[in-house]
């Protein structure tokens, strides 16, 4: 993760996601799930996608848009 502090900035962050991390392009203190549209605060953000340039609320929600994506129902 970036040297940014999570959390010290309000609203929406804009990140760009990295292969084991991810770089804050506009700070805030949460993204939003591509599928669920659950807000995600930076702190508890784990799962993502590099290619796609999604976050995922859990791990459950990213396998199910990997096996979309990839044509793995």
């Amino acid at each position: 993760m970036d040297t940014f502090t999570p959390g010290s900035q309000p609203g929406e962050a804009r990140l760009r996601y990295l292969d084991a991390d991810f770089e804050v392009l506009k700070p805030g203190r949460f993204v939003l799930c591509a599928v669920t549209r659950k807000r995600i605060a930076l702190e508890d953000l784990r799962y993502w996608n590099v290619d796609t340039q999604e976050a995922y609320f859990d791990a459950e929600t990213a396998l199910n848009r990997w096996k979309l994506l990839n044509g793995r129902d």
